[in-house]
This record gives C-alpha cells, sequence and structure tokens, in this order.
C-alpha cells in the first residue's frame, strides 16, 4: 500500500507530536513499518530523500526514519541536546513540498538522543553538518515546524525547477548544499511546479 504524504497546507503537518512510551505496542511497529515505507516509496519516486517525519503521514508521534545511503532505520522520541553557536546558510528541501527550495540558516553542530526501535536510548555527539541540518528539520517537524518557517526572507522561497536550472548560481547564495544520497538518474521528479506560498510569520 501506497503512503500518502501531507502536503504544505494540511493542518496536520502543524501538529505537535506525543513521545512514544510503549514499544511493544502492535500499533507502534506498524507505524514504523509504515515510516519506513512512505521513505523508500518517495526515495524510489523521486530521487531524493533522506529522512521523513511520522506526522508527514498523518501518525502524530515523535518518530523518524532516516536512509543515509544504507537502508531505512528509525529514531524515536529524538531530542537535540546542544547546538553549536556557529550557524551556516542552505538550501532546504521537503517531502511536503518537493515543489519548492527554502533558504534558510541552521546550527552548524548538534548532539542529539533518541530511542532506537527496542527503545534502547542512543547517543549522536558533534553531529556533522549534513545529518546535524537534516535532524533539525526532521525535528522541527515533530513541533509543528516547517522549513518555510525559517525561510530568511520573502526571496528565500522559490520553485525547485528554479534553483535545479540554476543551481550554480543559488549555491553561490548559501554556505551550504545537501549532498544526495541516492545515485543521479535515480527516480522521477514530475509534480508541478507552484508558486511560492506566502510565509506564515
Amino acid at each position: 500500500m501506497s503512503e500518502r504524504i501531507l502536503l504544505l497546507g494540511d493542518p496536520g503537518l502543524r501538529a505537535v507530536c506525543d513521545p512514544v512510551t510503549d514499544f511493544d505496542l502492535p500499533e507502534f511497529q506498524e507505524s514504523g513499518v509504515r515510516l519506513e515505507r512512505a521513505l523508500e516509496q518517495f526515495r524510489a519516486e523521486y530521487g531524493f530523500g533522506r529522512a521523513i517525519s511520522a506526522p508527514q503521514i498523518g501518525i502524530l508521534q515523535r518518530m523518524i526514519a532516516m536512509n543515509l545511503g544504507q537502508g531505512p532505520f528509525l529514531l524515536v522520541n529524538p531530542a537535540i541536546t546542544r547546538k553549536s553557536d556557529q550557524l551556516f546558510t542552505m538550501w532546504d528541501d521537503c517531502m511536503s513540498f518537493p515543489w519548492l527550495m527554502v533558504r534558510l540558516r541552521r546550527h552548524v553542530q548538534i548532539d542529539l538522543t533518541f530511542q532506537n526501535e527496542r527503545g534502547d536510548l542512543v547517543e549522536w555527539n558533534k553531529l556533522e553538518q549534513a545529518i546535524s541540518e537534516l535532524v533539525q528539520h526532521e525535528v522541527d517537524h515533530l513541533n509543528g515546524i516547517l522549513a518555510v518557517d525559517h525561510a530568511l526572507d520573502r526571496d528565500s522561497i522559490i520553485a525547485r525547477r528554479l534553483y535545479e536550472e540554476r543551481k550554480e548560481l543559488f549555491d553561490r547564495q548559501v554556505d551550504y548544499f545537501i549532498a544526495p544520497t541516492i545515485p543521479s538518474g535515480s527516480g522521477s521528479f514530475s509534480l508541478a511546479d507552484r508558486s511560492a506560498p506566502t510565509l506564515g510569520r
């Protein structure tokens, strides 16, 4: 069964998620399977995507599925415990609005705690920039916050198609850009171009 990903404007994306408290419940295990499946389906269809948060498929629990190129895994009840003072700018994307790119600012480095699918506590300290920015994006989702909320200004939300056509130009406007975890040419982006939404601030 294909999972439906909620798109920008759906009120479900603004919900604050509840922590997972019982790892033995069949409902939790089913939610984890659905979340990993949604991530892999999106990667296969569009050729990009490193992580997805549970509210993006309508599950209001603090769960993230991630794939850094070696298969999907779950981060449950993730909590950022430290953020570096150093910041950087980047063009961010999102499965809930894959037709857009958003220029924003993130912390270079973070520390993270989470539980794996068995409930074991895991600590990630001094995360490298690529994973740090990804985790910040996904944890925001669990709190009802979207990348468009962090846009630097009204010119910092653009059509993905425009970004791809002028990638070198736009990449010169930021400090960092996302490295793909899927080989070039995989997937086929097919969503119609859409105009940038009004910032929700």
